[in-house]
């Protein structure tokens, strides 16, 4: 490999030019390996000796080894730890796998075999990996979610929601995937294709485990505004539409022969004047309830239609709307109609009841389908500067007087409007006003081997029946390759030495739960795993976990804004109502970083434009990938790698790495001597990069220390030379801000400059409040414009005397000329513009 892509000019005769990137790694890989400089103290955080943080980051999935993103997103990440451990925080670095899923099942179905060995070796591949990356991680830590030890608290956690009736099973339809042969939950499913191998999903009903979340989706909203200052607003806006609170009513329609009544949900009550026909989700069971025998064969058929549909398609608002009469007609509530009842698809069985009063005049879905089936079309709200739905088949939305609408006649807005009518309808005894959520439960069942095996065992005298907490872990029977292939149902339910056991509750012939759990259960709390990893009374020790509690900062991709993110957050609600956690909120910030694309494109393998890590690793080197990651931009922007250069970045550090060199003072020399102008350069920088780091501006910061460099070599090439200490408090001062990004070249820098390893245990330097202020600044002055002068002044000058300085300077005055002055507009302390 060649090291050395510097272009500055030698050195002092005999001493080196550059580093040898690889030789440098090797050895300190070796170091650290020996020192563990990271392992956080437990006991210092219980004490309270030391003020803890606890960074952490996304863990991966094991599917080969490192990528560009992975590369990326650790160094970000490992700025701020080490900044961190620089101020003199007690850190807690982790890092595991979330080895659970299904790309090691395909794999294992593939090379016919146990997707443990296809796992735990790109496991040992990341890890190997990571630490060559210089990450510091604390490894004592690592956990791996596949793990028994691991899992046996993922069961008993589930078996303890169970008991407070947040884990139940029921029948529903659900999101199927035909290629993966299993369920996927709503979050799961992207623009109506699987998210992990892209089929086209459909509906499927089967009986499937749920955890309660809609329990807790009011707290999981109001808590958003808590998250909101350190939170991405993107993720806190994705998180609200998500849960989608809405205020309403239901509203009860009376089905003639029904004895109970079609129950409704609707944000607009004040617009029942305007129902004209109800809607029904053709999947949902009220439908097949309500069908009339004569309409049957025309509704089982469109429904064998629908269930080929995605959710997402359709929720479409441009797809073309279909439906069938079900035959049966119920009551408007406040006007006595007879209205017609329909399925369709655009309405889904998992919101609300299942079913819609349909106001085509004001929703333009509903207006769709009535222009289609030639259903009525009656305006009950005048929207100002719109005309007639039933004439144009353009829906108006928004305020206006009330129409046709007896009950609301001079009722001036809708908040008002909205008011009177559940006021009606709770008088008369045919509706409530309520709240709705668009949150639904979260559907945890998957009929795929590779996962947590559900504690549940079924036994037609006892019905379900918990694995009892002292024989958990339930774990995996010894599947391979061709046993693991989908078949509908779970592979488990073939494996009959597994399956068939006793109940545990009567002794007689029972079976297992052959379903494991959705692999969003696994990382729902492996954060606070890491508190106490090798804890085996619970799935934590409690006392550490409310010690290092929230996280302090959360780092990872804008992709889980919903998925993961909101499921962690009600995992840790749950574990602070069963007193085992002090924060009801696990990351107390979060940090989402970009892409890395290349060429403009997203890399793909299809498209060719894949950048390789390791590639770049063996000709650049370790340090100038991180710097160039974390140089190129904000965190929250992509990074084209085309347009990077990381020979420059390496440029750069053999450029830093040379000052270190050059430093022929004491170690214990005192700076306090040294030259005043690059001191104060030093401690600017210093304050500056405190700012920056804190402010997640860590590109600024790398652009300080660049400064701090060039500042450095040019007072050491003018005549200050290497033997001021000033020189040593600057080359040290890099060597710090260097160790945040690129740590094989400050440990290096730090070991030449005659310390110990590690770097990244010396204190953050101290500054000196009287270096960061300005002697003087350069007040410009301008003339029609255009610069005329520079003057020296101090920083507090008055208008007045910049003013008088300005117009009393020999170059000033030559340039007036003896022109009359006009005007002087003055920016203390910076700028004079004179107009003649």
């Amino acid at each position: 490999m060649s090291t050395d892509h510097s272009t500055d000019s030698a050195g002092p005769a005999g001493e080196a030019t550059s580093y040898d990137v690889a030789s440098v790694e090797a050895k300190w890989q070796q170091v650290w390996e020996d020192l563990q400089p990271f392992v956080a103290d437990d006991a210092a955080v219980l004490a309270g000796e030391r003020e803890k943080r606890y960074a952490l980051t996304m863990f991966p999935y094991p599917s080969g080894d490192l990528h560009m993103g992975h590369a990326e997103v650790t160094a970000l990440h490992d700025v701020v730890s080490r900044y961190w451990r620089f101020r003199g925080y007690e850190v807690m670095n982790p890092m595991g796998w979330d080895s659970f899923g299904l790309p090691a099942e395909n794999a294992a179905i593939r090379n016919d075999e146990h997707p443990a060995t296809y796992t735990y070796a790109n496991i040992e591949t990341q890890y190997d990996s990571f630490k060559k990356f210089g990450l510091s991680f604390d490894w004592s830590r690592r956990l791996h979610t596949s793990d028994p030890e691991y899992y046996r608290w993922t069961q008993w956690l589930f078996l303890r929601f169970r008991e407070r009736g947040l884990a139940y099973r029921r029948n529903s339809p659900v999101n199927w995937c035909p290629n993966d042969q299993t369920v996927l939950a709503n979050e799961q499913v992207v623009d109506g294709t699987c998210e992990r191998c892209g089929a086209t999903v459909t509906k499927r009903e089967l009986t499937q485990w749920y955890f309660k979340i809609t329990d807790y989706a009011q707290e999981l909203l109001d808590d958003l505004e808590v998250l909101a200052p350190t939170w991405p607003d993107r993720v806190v806006t994705a998180q609200r539409n998500w849960i989608g609170r809405s205020e309403g009513a239901h509203v009860d329609f009376v089905v003639p022969g029904r004895e109970a009544p079609l129950t409704v949900y609707t944000t607009r009550p004040d617009t029942l004047y305007g129902a004209t026909f109800m809607v029904v989700a053709a999947d949902a069971a009220l439908a097949a309830e309500l069908v009339t025998d004569e309409q049957r064969p025309a509704y089982e058929a469109y429904l064998e239609q629908v269930r080929t549909a995605s959710e997402i398609e359709r929720m479409a608002t441009d797809r073309p709307k279909t439906g069938v009469f079900l035959g049966v007609h119920a009551t408007n509530p406040v006007n006595g109609e007879q209205i017609p009842i329909w399925a369709a698809d655009y309405v889904l069985a998992d919101y609300g009841t299942g079913a819609i009063m349909a106001v085509p005049a004001h929703d333009q879905r509903d207006l769709d389908f009535a222009k289609v089936f030639d259903l009525p079309v009656r305006r009950v709200v005048d929207v100002p500067g719109t005309d007639d739905p039933a004439v144009t088949f353009e829906a108006t939305v928004g305020d206006g007087a009330y129409v046709n609408s007896p009950l609301l006649e001079g009722v001036e807005t809708k908040a008002d409007g909205v008011r009177r009518a559940i006021e009606h309808l709770q008088a008369e005894g045919l509706g409530q006003g309520t709240v709705n959520f668009r949150l639904r439960d979260w559907l945890l069942s998957r009929q795929r081997y590779w996962g947590v095996p559900i504690p549940i065992v079924h036994c037609e005298a006892c019905g379900e029946v918990a694995v009892p907490d002292d024989q958990l872990p339930v774990t995996l029977p010894e599947l391979r390759g061709a046993d693991l292939k989908p078949k509908g149902v779970s592979p488990l339910a073939a494996a009959t030495d597994w399956v068939n056991v006793d109940c545990p509750s009567c002794g007689g012939p029972a079976t297992r739960d052959s379903d494991t759990m959705d692999t969003f259960v696994d990382s729902s709390w492996y954060f606070l795993r890491y508190c106490s990893p090798g804890y085996t009374e619970g799935p934590f020790d409690v006392e550490l976990a409310k010690a290092w509690m929230p996280a302090d900062i959360y780092i990872g991709g804008v992709e889980h804004a919903v998925l993961h993110l909101l499921y962690a957050r009600f995992f840790t609600k749950v574990l602070a109502d069963m007193g085992m956690l002090d924060v009801r909120e696990p990351f107390a910030a979060q940090l989402n970083q970009g892409f890395v694309i290349n060429h403009g494109k997203k890399m793909s393998k299809s498209l060719g434009n894949g950048v390789n890590l390791g590639a770049q690793l063996e000709e650049f080197g370790v340090d100038a990938v991180r710097l160039t990651l974390v140089f190129a931009g904000p965190p929250e922007d992509d990074i084209d790698w085309a347009e990077m250069s990381p020979s420059g970045s390496l440029r750069f550090l053999q450029r830093a790495w040379r000052l270190s060199g050059d430093v022929t003072s004491a170690p214990d020399a005192d700076p306090a001597t040294g030259d005043v102008a690059l001191r104060r350069v030093t401690h600017r920088t210093v304050d500056d990069a405190q700012t920056l780091v804190e402010s997640h501006r860590f590109n600024v910061m790398l652009a300080r220390t660049m400064e701090l460099v060039n500042a450095t070599r040019k007072a050491i090439d003018t005549g200050v030379g290497g033997a001021d200490p000033a020189v040593r408090e600057a080359a040290e001062t890099v060597a710090k801000l260097l160790s945040m990004v690129a740590p094989y070249v400050a440990e290096e820098m730090w070991e030449r400059l005659g310390h110990a390893p590690s770097v990244a245990h010396a204190p953050w330097p101290v500054v000196d409040p009287a270096l960061l202020v300005e002697e003087s600044v350069t007040a410009v002055v301008q003339i029609q414009g255009k610069v005329k002068a520079r003057l020296e002044v101090a920083p507090d000058i008055t208008a007045a005397d910049l003013e008088a300085r300005a117009l009393a300077d020999d170059t000033v005055v030559a340039a007036i000329a003896g022109r009359e002055v006009r005007k002087v507009i003055v920016r203390e302390p910076k700028l004079v513009n004179v107009v003649v």
